[in-house]
């Protein structure tokens, strides 16, 4: 009996401590994402305002671009700092500085704001070009951990990123740090985009492709078919033919004068038939078989919008007519047809 239960118990205990590894693993998960969240709220209460102001202002009047510097994870969140601001009206770019050291500093110019990012401040490659930036007569913005470092002091203006502790169980690894300096980069982004009043057309403008420009640049005219008409005489037969024919699920009921005055989906046609006797079908023409007053969109309207129109509602629809001013009536568009888009 001892040697049968003994590697049972065993097992167990392997697994109650596998259990307890789990377990202490989405404690440690949750514990540092709670450090790299305070570390951002304390820089947010740290953050100097005359100094905020003063970056602020010299990021809002650059009349050049904004060129961002770091080194190692620095560089990284420099690089995607640059991005941000670029796809939200400032022109920015990411310089690494070796590369600057030999030759690419000359993407710097005159009207030019650089931000440098370095958590010490005394990353060596940042210090080394310094004498060189202000040479050409450019603002630097650091965001640095240490507001008594030489980055810091060579600044027109200084940004506290600094961090209590790192994520990192040995308080070495770039992670609290590097995300409090992203997050600072990219509140003076969307500061910025707000200060030059953005429009959805032109984010739409800097992002043609992906989801999000789809759904800020596709309109309805570019993805809906040529409206497949039938008349308010129309007969039944000629109504279930025409569905047939243009193979879009609908028709839209069209007046002499081009005016929508319904439509009639193959949902209507089923339900219609379900509850009449098939001696009354015969005689039924379309205006008696249409959705009345049925939800429209225009041509000039965004795709996305269209979406919204058919899943936003208590009974989701499947096609919609598309019209333009006066009520014509000159297309209809499926939520097949947008979702194959991409939106």
């Amino acid at each position: 009996m001892r040697r049968f239960l003994s590697p049972l118990f065993l097992y167990a205990r392997r697994f109650c401590a596998k259990l307890i590894f789990v377990s202490d693993l989405f404690n440690k998960v949750k514990q540092l994402l709670k450090l790299e969240s305070d570390s951002i709220e304390r820089a947010s209460q740290r953050l100097d305002r005359v100094s905020l102001e003063s970056g602020m202002n010299l990021l809002s009047e650059c009349r050049g671009k904004v060129v961002v510097l770091g080194v190692g994870k620095s560089g990284i969140i420099a690089n995607k700092i640059a991005d941000t601001m670029t796809s939200t009206g400032t022109v920015a770019v990411f310089l690494h500085p070796s590369d600057a050291m030999h030759g690419s500093l000359g993407i710097i110019s005159k009207g030019d704001v650089v931000i440098a990012l370095s958590n010490s401040g005394e990353t060596d490659e940042i210090i080394a070009l310094l004498p060189s930036i202000k040479a050409k007569g450019v603002s630097i913005i650091s965001i640095v951990g240490n507001l008594n470092s030489t980055l810091a002091r060579r600044s027109d203006v200084a940004l506290d990123a600094s961090v209590d502790q790192e994520a990192c169980p040995l308080n070495l690894a770039p992670t609290a740090s590097t995300t409090v300096a992203l997050a600072i980069g990219d509140a003076l982004a969307m500061t910025l985009m707000e200060a030059k009043n953005l429009t959805l057309e032109d984010f739409a403008a800097n992002h043609p492709a992906g989801q999000i420009g789809k759904r800020l640049t596709v309109k309805v005219a570019d993805l809906m078919h040529e409206s497949p008409n039938v008349s308010p005489q129309a007969t039944w037969i000629e109504v279930v033919t025409a569905i047939s024919k243009f193979g879009l699920g609908a028709v839209n009921v069209v007046s002499a004068d081009g005016k929508l005055s319904g439509i009639i989906t193959d949902g209507d046609l089923r339900r219609l038939f379900e509850k009449m006797s098939a001696e009354k079908i015969p005689a039924l023409c379309a205006e008696e078989m249409m959705t009345k007053n049925p939800t429209v969109t225009k041509s000039e309207s965004l795709a996305y919008e269209a979406l919204q129109l058919m899943e936003n509602r208590p009974s989701q629809i499947s096609v919609l007519p598309v019209i333009e001013d006066g009520n014509r009536c000159v297309g209809l568009i499926r939520l097949h047809d947008i979702v194959k888009s991409g939106l």
